[in-house]
This record gives structure tokens, C-alpha cells and sequence, in this order.
């Protein structure tokens, strides 16, 4: 047709062939629409629905496992050191489908690196043969939020990235942006596909990262959740801080308030109970949440984590704002939700058949680096012309600072491995290994776990048990491993 216009011939033959053209098209759309469901009921059961993108339900095959275990704090490969029972342990993190930990490191070449250690870090550091030791481990995911995220600043950040990517490591909670740093990462499994988002609520200052504003660019950073801290005290108490308030020059700031005091930029709330109390910020959280629902969406499993010291080390409980909020990250689309930061263990919480970890404890603190920044140094009355890391080491480990009372007890060397077993799209199984790591050694050989003796394992399980009672889960003792049991098609409530 194109050639008879072109050529100017016979134009007469135009009319025809479009008349047979318009007939053919009639026929085609005549024939389709019999094709096209006449109702929404119809094309629900005949093929693509999008009504579901809201579901938050679990989409995994049978026998869909996660572990899920706490801080990584290494310095040096370990998988080849199979002798001290860590072979044990690394054999329960193979097995599982999605294996998590938080890597509360940097892994990079300190001699290649253009990095430097941060004013307000500790600066744990370690060397790029990590990367591939992790894998071997059996880690597929790790969180990367978390407030040593950038204590060599953006170069280790990225460097760390580098090398988790070169040993098809999956992790979230970094990146050039908030957006980036927030975003659900996510990994193919056999039995369904797991989404990962990071987020922390201790980091240092200049940690967080930023979204672009106008001409300013995005910080590149990690994801946040900052919490407003108040110090809960009784009423009492409060008169007795106004008037030291009152007596200031800016008495003026929080005076007709009377609940509350604002003394020195602390907050004090009355309370039946002397204490901490914390908010989350509400811009930060709904990022969060969005984070979390979206990961879900295009996922089959969603794990989210956090990162938080609140309120302490010294606590075995968790902050007063946890629970909600770790509700609102399940009812959002999460599937498991694991914190970390406090260094030992805290309750566990099963709502709505989906496991909530309030503390996982450590998994591997062996913290034996062997660079320090000079601020660490001055921080602890040590220096570096005299003094050894390995010393300063041992001091912060001893006393701690803050809120952290160092780790010379020996409940930060107890933690558990957590495998979460789901049959039908629901959490029918939890077994909670007991591990210690070595506390009783010398100095050079502690923090690497392996299955705890007998009766140590009594002793952890024991006090998770405890720890886990007010939020309702019942756990047993079985051959010295927990479990917490459920019935498919029943109550989140253990049978």
C-alpha cells in the first residue's frame, strides 16, 4: 500500500484495501473482545490480579529457613580454624536459607585506603579477607546500619560495600543517600525471595545520611531512626528540677509545661518509675515503614533489623518504645525483625506468627585489631607513643564509656543462634542454639563461638526464657537447645 502512494498509481485501489483493512481490524477486535472477562470477578480467576500488592502475608516454600544471629565484631578470617567447635556452629548457619548477621565492621586494605578514623568512632577495622571468610561462614545478609558504619569515613563505607559485592554478600543500611541507605537489598533463595532493610537507632552524629534538598546534594551516610530521650522521673523530683531550671537564664524554655522540664538539653517526664524513655521521630519512622512495605511487595520474606543500644548495655530489657514499634514493622509487611547493639541477650516476642528478637547478643567479638585512631587513644587517658592497641583494647573493653559499661562480664559472651523454621507460610519452629565465646581465654583467643557446655547452655537458656516471659513466649528445653513451638493454622500463642 505504502508503494501504490508513493508511486501515484492507481489510487482507486485505496478506498478498497482500506475498506478491507477497517473490516480485518473489526474482526480482530470482535474476536479479542471475546476474549476480555465481562466482569472483575471473572478476570480475577483467569489470570493477573494486582489487589494483593498490599498483602503483608509470608510467600516462602515449605521448609523455608532463617538463622539470625548478632554482632559481628572480626578482624581476621576464622573458617580455618575448625578445631575449637566452630566448625559446630558454622554447620547450623550453612544449612539455613537466609543466614543474617550485623557486620559492625569495616573491611577494607588499611595500607590501600585512602580512609582516616573518625573523630567520634571507635574504629574497628578489618581486613579484606573477611569478605570472602563470611561467605564461607555461610552468611548471605548482613545489616550494615549500625554507629561503627563510618569509622574510616566514606572511603571504608564504600570500600566495605566493594568487598561484600565481590563475595555476593547481600546488605543494606548504607548508601550514597538516604533513599539508598534505606532501600530494601534483596536475595534470591530456592525456597522464596528475601528482602533485607537496615536501619539504626544509636549512630554517631555525622553518620546519618540525607536525602538531595533543592541544590544540596544527598549525604551519603546510613538509615537513621532517631529516638528523643527523656529521663523519667517522679513528681517530686520534677518541682525540684523547675526551680533549678527557674534559676537559670533560659527559664523561659519549657515553663508552661508541667509535665515535663528541659534542663541543660535534657528532658525530664514524670513517671511512676525512675528511668529512660524514648520517642521515635516520626518522619524517620514512616520512612522506615514504607521501607518495610515496599521491600515486602516485591518480596517473599522480609527481614528488617536495627541496630540500638537503647537505653544501655547495662539492660537486659528493651527501651520503653520497642514493642510498638517493632509491631508496626511486622504489621507494615516484616516477616522477622532482629535487633542488635546491646551486646547481650534480650527477650524474644513471637506477634502474629512472626518472630521479634529485642537482643541477639554478640556472635563473633573478637575486636583484635590492631590500628586505633589517636581520639581513642586521648579518650581513655592512653597514649599511642606509650601504649599499645591492644592495651587500649582491654581498657574500653573494662570500663567502657557512656552508657556502656565495658565487657568484662561474661554475659557478653553468651549469646544464642536463632533458626526460625516456617511450614505453610507460618513459623511452626524456633531453635535457639546456646553459644559462648570464650570468655575464659587469653585475650588474643577470645569472642570466636562455639556451642556451649551443658550446663552453660542451661544457664543462657534459662535466662532467655526469663528474659521472654513478659512478652508471652513459652521456651523449652530440648537436648540443651530452646524451642518454641507452633501449630500450623493456630494462634501466634506456642501451643
Amino acid at each position: 500500500m505504502e508503494q501504490l502512494w508513493k508511486s501515484g498509481g492507481n489510487r482507486s485501489v485505496l478506498p478498497v484495501l482500506c475498506t478491507l483493512l477497517v473490516a480485518g481490524l473489526a474482526v480482530q477486535v470482535g474476536v479479542a473482545d471475546t476474549l476480555v472477562p465481562q466482569n472483575t470477578t471473572e478476570a480475577v480467576q483467569q489470570g493477573a490480579r494486582y489487589d494483593d500488592v498490599a498483602s503483608t502475608a509470608t510467600n516462602v516454600a515449605d521448609g523455608f529457613t532463617m538463622v539470625a544471629v548478632g554482632d559481628l565484631i572480626v578482624s581476621s578470617p576464622l573458617t580455618k580454624d575448625q578445631e575449637s567447635g566452630f566448625g559446630l556452629v558454622v554447620k547450623i548457619l550453612r544449612d539455613a536459607d537466609v543466614t543474617f548477621g550485623n557486620l559492625e565492621t569495616n573491611v577494607f586494605d588499611l595500607q590501600a585506603s585512602k580512609g582516616s578514623p573518625q573523630a567520634e568512632a571507635g574504629g574497628l577495622i578489618s581486613v579484606p579477607e573477611v569478605g570472602p571468610d563470611l561467605k564461607t561462614m555461610g552468611f548471605n545478609v548482613v545489616s550494615r546500619a549500625n554507629n561503627h558504619a563510618l569509622d574510616w569515613g566514606l572511603e571504608a563505607m564504600r570500600e566495605t560495600s566493594r568487598v561484600l559485592n565481590q563475595n555476593g554478600i547481600v546488605h543494606a543500611g548504607v548508601g550514597e543517600n538516604l533513599a539508598q541507605a534505606g532501600a530494601a537489598r534483596f536475595l534470591e533463595t530456592a525456597r522464596g525471595r528475601v528482602a533485607l532493610v537496615s536501619f539504626a537507632s544509636t549512630f554517631t552524629p555525622l553518620s546519618r545520611a540525607a536525602d538531595p534538598a533543592g541544590e544540596a546534594p544527598g549525604r551519603p551516610g546510613l538509615n537513621a531512626l532517631r529516638l528523643a530521650k527523656s529521663i523519667v522521673v517522679p513528681s517530686e523530683m520534677i518541682e525540684s528540677l523547675r526551680r533549678i531550671r527557674n534559676a537559670l537564664p533560659d527559664a523561659a524554655v519549657g515553663r508552661d509545661d508541667p509535665d515535663r522540664v528541659v534542663l541543660a538539653g535534657a528532658t525530664y517526664k514524670i513517671g511512676e518509675k525512675v528511668g529512660y524513655s524514648y520517642e521515635a521521630d516520626s518522619r524517620d519512622g514512616a520512612n522506615i515503614l514504607r521501607n518495610v512495605r515496599q521491600g515486602k511487595q516485591f518480596s517473599d520474606f522480609c527481614i528488617v533489623t536495627n541496630h540500638g543500644h537503647e537505653p544501655g548495655n547495662w539492660s537486659q530489657e528493651p527501651p520503653d518504645y520497642a514493642q510498638s514499634f517493632a509491631h508496626k514493622l511486622i504489621d507494615a509487611g516484616a516477616d522477622a525483625y532482629v535487633v542488635h547493639g546491646s551486646h547481650l541477650l534480650r527477650g524474644i516476642e513471637i506477634y502474629k506468627g512472626r518472630p521479634i528478637f529485642y537482643g541477639v547478643g554478640n556472635f563473633i567479638f573478637d575486636n583484635l585489631q590492631t590500628t586505633e585512631g589517636a581520639d581513642m587513644f586521648g579518650a581513655y587517658g592512653k597514649d599511642p607513643r606509650v601504649d599499645t592497641v591492644a592495651e587500649l583494647t582491654a581498657t574500653t573493653m573494662v570500663r567502657g564509656s557512656g552508657t556502656n559499661p565495658g565487657f568484662s562480664d561474661a554475659v557478653f559472651y553468651e549469646s544464642v543462634v536463632t533458626v526460625s523454621r516456617f511450614e505453610q507460610n507460618q513459623l511452626v519452629e524456633l531453635r535457639l542454639y546456646p553459644i559462648e565465646l570464650g570468655y575464659s581465654k587469653r585475650f588474643a583467643d577470645r569472642g570466636v563461638p562455639r556451642l556451649a557446655s551443658a550446663r552453660q547452655a542451661i544457664g543462657i537458656l534459662e535466662r532467655l526464657k526469663k528474659l521472654s516471659e513478659p512478652f508471652g513466649t513459652q521456651i523449652t528445653v530440648e537436648n540443651g537447645i530452646g524451642v518454641v513451638k507452633f501449630r500450623p493454622g493456630t494462634s501466634s500463642t506456642p501451643p
